[in-house]
């Protein structure tokens, strides 16, 4: 497991973000056992209380669910993983319009080359100045 940790943002809801992105993706689906927080914590090498609060963040979001002496699995509810991946695209879009207001770029203008780009699957420097 591979995760960059910036120091913006509390450690324990960066791993809760990691795992959001994980199941928004469907690399973890819907019953998927989850590591267990030892292993966690020493795969990160991050404090075995930090891993701790980022499940309590899960459970309480509805994430995963745990049982006394079972392992954390994510969630089977389908609309609470939907929300995730909506979620997701939300921040993104927030960020990217943030962005891209500044430029002052017609609704048209901006659709047209985020509907050729999507279509072509590649970023294209050029159009940054066109």
């Amino acid at each position: 497991m591979n995760m960059q940790f910036n120091t913006r943002t509390p450690v324990y809801l960066q791993v809760v973000d990691y795992f959001k992105k994980k199941m928004a993706l469907g690399k973890l689906k819907a019953g998927d056992e989850m590591p267990s927080r030892r292993e966690l914590a020493n795969d990160l090498k991050i404090n075995p209380n930090t891993v701790q609060k980022a499940f309590k963040e899960m459970e309480d979001q509805q994430l995963i669910t745990t049982e006394r002496n079972r392992p954390s699995r994510v969630t089977t509810d389908g609309t609470v993983l939907a929300q995730i991946r909506s979620e997701i695209v939300d921040d993104a879009v927030a960020v990217f319009v943030e962005a891209i207001q500044e430029l002052d770029v017609s609704v048209d203008e901006l659709v047209d080359k985020i509907k050729r780009q999507y279509k072509e699957g590649t970023y294209d420097d050029r159009s940054v100045g066109s």
